[in-house]
């Protein structure tokens, strides 16, 4: 069939404008990778330091590698399988480290964005309160205000009953926890709402680039879930009978164990941060009013291995416990497949403790310690 001179050009200027648009796709992706680039490179791929993180994924979902998932709870088990690894003024700025002297659990470089802003006399700590009470219970993320008086005086966290006034004033959103990474929207939603306060207040901010902390998040996000992993062990009974709350309750407290107000046993170092926990495998609570009345046909030993300070010690004393449990009741200690466990998968299991731990380290999250224990909740 001939083609008309129109059709002719029609054609052509068609595959002209997919060509265009074409092209600009790829130029556009190649900004935004040469942006995460020089956000996150690094010697290290896995260091978290400001800028620096690993970009395994591209979507920012959670990717959370297995170690054997057990059945019920979907946490890793012992069989180890790994896998692959006035008016307000506006300016755009690169995301300034959280301001010296700020209290970590509430600002912190890496978990957070934060903002600041001085105005031109100090505000009411209450006043404050009331403009941000619109827009701040719609966020999924921790948020936490900050503000401190002139000279030495230190910042401060402020809470709803806090009735000083301040000229320095900052806000941290947490970027990333169990739950994934802060969304385009949230931030947006933020970015919104802390320049209305600071537009009533009459002061100005510099905001830093939006889709550069979306891309900074999703790389902690990822890196996070590439060592997010809880290691269960079972006890059970061994002739298919059940254990006696009471019995039970006295084996625990004899191995260190205090039963706590969220029904489950807990091992603590002498910190009194958490090693692991005992918990029922069934759905029922060991509560202190009703254990007493429990028969349970065995039990759980959790350690969660972002969230302690020293993996192969916990493992090793969750191990322990373990033994000392099944030993005492008359059960048998086992794998999430009711396998019994070799010496084999324990050695494994203590190798990668270690390497993730490790990993931790590197990127600058200290197992265990406070910005650890706020990614990973």
């Amino acid at each position: 069939m001939a083609f008309s001179e129109l059709q002719i050009a029609l054609i052509g200027a068609g595959a002209a404008a997919v060509a265009l648009v074409w092209g600009y796709n790829l130029w556009q992706d190649r900004q935004h990778r040469k942006t995460a680039e020089r956000i996150f490179k690094g010697s290290e791929g896995d260091a978290l330091l400001p800028g620096n993180a690993a970009t395994d994924a591209s979507d920012g979902s959670r990717r959370e590698p297995q170690v054997g998932m057990d059945s019920q709870s979907g946490d890793a088990s012992a069989d180890l399988v790994p896998e692959q690894d006035g008016a307000a003024t506006t300016q755009q700025a690169s995301q300034p480290d959280a301001v010296p002297g700020m209290p970590s659990e509430c600002a912190d470089e890496i978990a957070d964005c934060v903002l600041h802003f001085t105005t031109p006399e100090p505000i009411p700590a209450p006043a404050v309160q009331a403009m941000q009470t619109a827009w701040a219970g719609e966020l999924s993320k921790a948020l936490h205000w900050l503000a401190k008086g002139d000279g030495d005086e230190p910042w401060r966290r402020i809470g709803a009953d806090d009735s000083g006034r301040y000229g320095n004033w900052a806000v941290a959103l947490q970027l990333v926890d169990r739950r994934g990474a802060v969304s385009d929207g949230e931030l947006a939603r933020f970015f919104d709402g802390v320049q209305s306060v600071v537009q009533q207040a009459g002061a100005t901010i510099e905001l830093p680039s939006r889709g550069e902390l979306v891309m900074r998040a999703q790389s902690l996000d990822e890196f996070c879930a590439s060592v997010d992993i809880q290691f269960v062990l079972h006890v059970v009974e061994a002739a298919g009978g059940v254990f006696a709350g009471t019995k039970l309750r006295g084996v625990a407290e004899a191995a260190g164990l205090a039963l706590e107000g969220d029904g489950v046993f807990r091992a603590r170092d002498e910190d009194g941060g958490e090693l692991f926990t005992v918990a029922n495998l069934g759905a029922e609570r060991l509560e202190a009013d009703s254990i007493k009345s429990l028969a349970t046909h065995g039990l759980t030993l959790r350690l969660d291995v972002p969230r302690v300070t020293d993996g192969k010690l916990a493992f090793d004393r969750m191990l322990a416990t373990a033994r000392q449990l099944a030993g005492a009741l008359g059960g048998v200690l086992v794998d999430a497949q009711r396998a019994p466990l070799a010496d084999a998968m324990i050695d494994a299991i203590r190798v990668k403790t270690g390497e993730l731990q490790a990993r931790m380290n590197e990127a600058g999250i200290a197992p265990g310690g406070t910005r650890a224990l706020r990614l990973f909740s």
